[in-house]
């Protein structure tokens, strides 16, 4: 590691018994040895140029959090597995923010992780993020072919929701892989009405690769442009050849060797004894890949992490280690198509997908002895938007697949993809009910009790909570027809949910290499969806004090109202959030088929007394912070005030 900064944080403020902090920040340098075993899955690795030693080298920018006294802390350093550049660490389990450089008090937040004595590190694994301060960056070298510059597939894709005339090929605001030239005869451009609808093409001479700026069209081999505008209400979609592909794979790599230093290098700048990482949406997609390519061995043969949190990834892996590889690229259920994200197998035990004769497990590539013990946390969200249900379900959706010792399952029921703020805003509410758009159902204050829980089965042998997620078996997952949601006025409810394909992306797929785009899909896994109470919350996994004491229904999908097209689809990451009826008359005169706030709990002080005992209930089971609880039910009074006055 070469240091370029080291300062104490929060001018040396004391963390609890770990005393102060200090944040140190650089840029590490990586050596890969192609011929090792432990980097034989890197695709395009043996194709990188070489040092004098014969090992392939990359770099990333760091940094990390740590006790002043390292004999003050926990022994244990905690991996923030970078989503598209950023930190979200202390955003979720401290209730900071989530700061590219984290420098004042508010950043920080109420101090959780450091007070637990953990050390933080944050390193670049993904070659696509712009340069930007604070941003994680990795830098790989480009694959050649004896010498020679390598050529192949890229597909970019767009949802246009709004009349425009000009795309960028990458996703969101990563780098592209620019048109290896801007002429470009084979590329195709196409244009369809939904998901599965045909395809039509655009003639080649009605768009260019290029962007307006202020009202003159430029040549850019990173954007395309449509004379006549891409129309609101379709979807887009690019094949085109791109030139000299990044070893993306190596930041799997990166990631590994970060926490083997760690643990194992008597120089670390970041000594433990046990490694954990956390990743989030993209990121805990990112883990279940190492994991599926068995990157937690490292090149001496050592386990990497002891343990790993996998928040919000559903059944998905991704576009981490392939030949023109798009990280960033996601999946749902109406944006991000059939890149090679919900790709067989799912669950940790191996399974057998008769339909396309193969058997595969997602622990089935590792080393038994190195699987670290890992909780896997979704919302409702992935169970509708990432086809969660597969990771715990027989590809054929019959029965379920119980998980590994090693592993605890945890639905958040009612979430939605991350937490919305509370109170919604006005422009949020449907027009045609007392609803709104966005999900506000706090599940923080689990995911921080469950770190705890985690941090302390792995260092001290502490049993964590029991899975807790919807079965087949109990009637806890149901396909989307037979959901028994209540028949709210105004509400429509989701025909539809996420799928997972059987794709082909052509001969070479097992090496790494896309020849086919788009894909050819086969037939889709069938897709469940936790089943609901009377009013409509999920059931089968960890209730929040939401759910126990209700106020309102948190359905963890949105449709797509007030959108140009597919109204009757749903909306990336998004909930719904639905009041109950204050008082009898109202609920009659609305037909709400909800009880009422009134027959609930009659006033607020017995809401507030039932408030209480499901948070000390869940304090008692180890799923709420014992310092927790106060604010959970401030939060629950203010949700009280804001429904019984709006």
């Amino acid at each position: 590691m070469s240091v370029e900064s080291r300062v104490d944080v929060l001018g040396g403020q004391p963390f609890g018994a770990a005393g102060p902090y200090e944040k140190l920040t650089g840029v590490i340098d990586f050596a890969l040895d192609p011929r090792n075993p432990a980097n034989a899955r890197i695709v395009d690795l043996e194709r990188a140029p070489r040092g004098a030693d014969g090992l392939v080298e990359a770099s990333a920018t760091f940094m990390l959090l740590r006790p002043k006294d390292p004999s003050r802390g926990r022994g244990v350093v905690l991996v923030d597995v970078s989503n598209r550049g950023g930190k979200a660490a202390l955003g979720l389990f401290n209730r900071g923010s989530f700061a590219a450089d984290p420098t004042a008090p508010a950043d920080f937040g109420d101090g959780l992780l450091l007070r637990q004595g953990l050390t933080l590190v944050w390193v670049g694994w993904e070659f696509d993020v712009p340069a930007a301060a604070g941003a994680l960056r990795l830098r790989v070298p480009i694959a050649t072919e004896r010498g020679r510059p390598i050529t192949g597939l890229v597909r970019s894709d767009w949802t246009v929701d709004q009349a425009v005339t000009t795309l960028s090929l990458g996703h969101r605001h990563l780098l592209a892989y620019p048109v290896s030239s801007a002429s470009a005869p084979d590329a195709e451009l196409t244009v369809r009405d939904g998901r599965l609808a045909p395809r039509r093409v655009v003639p080649r001479e009605q768009w260019q690769f290029a962007r307006e700026v202020d009202g003159r069209v430029v040549p850019d081999r990173e954007h395309v442009y449509l004379a006549a505008g891409f129309e609101a209400g379709k979807i887009y979609e690019l094949v085109y050849r791109a030139a000299n592909p990044p070893v993306v794979g190596i930041g799997l790599a990166v990631v590994r060797d970060v926490v083997s230093y760690a643990k194992y290098d008597e120089r670390s700048l970041c000594p433990a004894r046990f490694g954990l990482a956390f990743g989030v949406s993209q990121t805990g997609r990112f883990l279940r890949h190492f994991i599926y390519q068995g990157f937690n061995t490292d090149e001496r043969g050592r386990k990497a992490f002891d343990g790993l949190m996998i928040h919000a990834a559903g059944a998905g892996r991704g576009s981490f280690n392939h030949r023109f590889a798009q990280p960033s690229r996601d999946a749902h259920r109406y944006s991000a198509f059939f890149y090679p994200t919900d790709l067989f197998p799912f669950t940790s035990r191996v399974e057998h997908d008769p339909t396309a004769g193969v058997s595969d497990g997602l622990a089935a590539h590792e080393r038994p002895d190195h699987l670290p013990k890992i909780f896997y946390t979704n919302s409702g969200y992935e169970y509708w938007g990432r086809a969660a249900s597969l990771v715990s379900t027989t590809p054929d959706g019959r029965h379920d697949v119980e998980p590994l010792p090693n592993e605890r399952l945890y639905h958040l029921a009612g979430g939605q993809h991350f937490v919305d703020a509370f109170p919604p805003a006005s422009e949020a509410r449907l027009p045609t009910a007392r609803a709104y758009r966005g999900d506000p159902l706090d599940y923080i204050p689990t995911l921080r009790a469950l770190l705890v829980r985690l941090v302390e089965w792995v260092a001290a042998g502490a049993e964590p909570p029991p899975s807790a997620y919807p079965r087949i078996d109990t009637g806890g997952l149901t396909p989307v027809g037979q959901l028994g949601f209540p028949a709210i006025p105004g509400v429509s409810v989701p025909r539809v949910a996420h799928e997972a394909y059987r794709a082909d992306y052509g001969p070479r797929w097992s090496q790494g290499i896309v020849t086919l785009e788009p894909p050819r899909l086969g037939r889709a896994f069938p897709t469940l969806v936790p089943q609901v109470d009377q009013v409509g919350n999920e059931l089968g996994g960890l209730r929040t004090v939401e759910l126990l004491a209700p106020l309102a229904t948190y359905a963890p999908w949105s449709l797509r109202w007030g959108y140009a097209a597919a109204t009757d689809e749903l909306v990336d990451f998004l909930g719904t959030y639905i009041p109950f009826p204050t008082r009898e008359a109202e609920r009659l005169t609305a037909g709400d088929p909800r009880p009422s706030l009134e027959a609930l709990y009659g006033e607020k002080p017995r809401y507030l007394a039932a408030a209480r005992a499901a948070a000390e209930a869940l304090a008692g089971r180890g799923l709420l912070l014992d310092e927790d609880v106060a604010r959970v039910l401030a939060n629950a009074a203010r949700q009280w005030d804001w429904v019984t006055r709006n």
